[in-house]
């Protein structure tokens, strides 16, 4: 095991420590004083970001995109960091609370996770959401970002830092790995007596190598191989506009549509024009035989294309005799992200709402509104797609667990 990375752990579990001991307000003033200091220093942290660009020229462009920092994203950063300042803190709050036969007092009450790890690549705001919500639940948190992102993520690390140890506050709180080597990132994996959650964020890859390879708990995020499905009672000008803006709008991000379900009855009227809408933002298709009849410029898809995250402009089509048939695919190579149908029939609307087994699942509305800033959660540390402990998109509650506090008045168990 790495000794830096046991010194790491140890601080972090330090500085846990000290940070649950923090109120609302004090936390609420050092989150906005994070947000001042990145406008502060944008340039310095523009610079550092233009080197890694510099050094990304092997990365393809949908990577570049998540990569690159402008004025306005860390101004959005910062924004970001004063929602979360403005948002319930649930440290303290009490789930429920009762009094039992031997008169004690039991209240169920929220309290930090800890330490928590994150591994994550190429997108900087990360460094910036996770510090965010973290420090606002009172958990301290070690950062191990893609090496393709290390002097943006130093950069912004060092500035959070700075406002920590300004305030004589444990700048341990937030810490990132310069180590970005999979060595590193595997001891990570298994620094069970410091961490105790770990989330990825990026990629299937990344991510289906942690939950394979880690022995600290983990909250998989997950890859979004999201479907946009468009019902027989759907109409046409509200189908173009949510299949575009879902699968155009940033590509690159997990809650981009990838998937293009059409009902058979509307198939011929409907597909070519939402096909050229999606052409026309430089959108490839590929799809079965069904939609090739209907649209010639539509290549055909292999069986691995339905399992595909693209992350890229490039979307499978596939015509479906109804709405069952759709819900059966999607459930079958959905990653469990978000799925939508576009319907004006309220009985489909609901019947695609129940048996669809994704974390958001959506009536007439972009896939793209699947994140902890649109959910009103200020950032998100991710989106999880799994069950336990935490789905969807991942605020400041998830962030925590709950602790049993039980006052007595001398009683003993008979």
């Amino acid at each position: 095991m790495n000794d830096k990375l046991i010194e790491i752990g140890k601080n972090a579990k330090a500085a846990a420590y000290k940070l649950n001991l923090l109120d609302t307000a004090t936390k609420n003033r050092i989150l906005n004083e994070f947000a001042i200091a990145l406008g502060q220093n944008a340039e310095l942290i523009l610079t550092a970001n233009q080197k890694d660009l510099a050094n990304a020229t092997d990365m393809p462009s949908k990577f570049t995109d998540r990569l690159k920092l402008t004025s306005q994203r860390i101004a959005d950063m910062a924004e970001g960091l004063r929602q979360v300042a403005g948002l319930a803190d649930p440290i303290g709050d009490i789930d429920k609370g009762w009094e039992n036969d031997a008169g004690l007092n039991i209240e169920k009450k929220r309290v930090p996770l800890g330490v928590i790890a994150m591994i994550f690549e190429a997108r900087p705001n990360v460094t910036v959401d996770a510090s965010a919500l973290t420090f606002k639940s009172g958990n301290a948190v070690i950062l191990r970002g893609g090496k393709e992102a290390i002097n943006t993520n130093l950069a912004l690390a060092e500035v959070l830092r700075q406002v920590l140890s300004d305030n004589q506050l444990d700048e341990n709180a937030i810490q990132i790995l310069h180590d970005t080597s999979h060595d590193t990132a595997n001891d990570l994996m298994h620094l069970n007596q410091y961490v105790d959650v770990l989330i990825p964020r990026g990629g299937a890859g990344l991510i289906n190598a942690v939950v394979k390879n880690s022995t600290v708990p983990v909250i998989e995020t997950g890859a979004g191989n999201c479907h946009v499905y468009v019902d027989k009672d759907a109409e046409l000008q509200m189908a173009i506009d949510i299949v575009v803006n879902a699968k155009v709008q940033r590509p690159s991000v997990c809650n981009a549509a990838e998937k293009l379900l059409i009902h058979r009855d509307v198939a011929e009227s409907m597909l070519p024009a939402i096909a050229q809408a999606l052409e026309d933002h430089g959108v490839e298709l590929r799809g079965d035989e069904a939609s090739r009849q209907i649209v010639s410029s539509i290549t055909p898809a292999t069986q691995e294309d339905w399992s595909t995250e693209y992350n890229d402009l490039i979307m499978a089509v596939k015509v479906v005799d109804d709405e069952q048939a759709a819900i059966e695919h999607i459930n079958q190579y959905s990653t469990g992200h978000s799925e939508v149908i576009i319907s004006d029939n309220y009985q489909s609307g609901q019947e695609f709402l129940n048996k669809i087994d994704s974390a958001c699942v959506y009536v007439n509305a972009s896939t793209r509104f699947t994140d902890g800033f649109e959910f009103g959660f200020g950032a998100e540390i991710g989106i999880s797609t799994q069950k336990l402990h935490a789905r969807g998109p991942m605020g400041l509650n998830e962030l925590t667990t709950t602790k049993y506090v039980i006052r007595g008045n001398g009683q003993v168990r008979k």
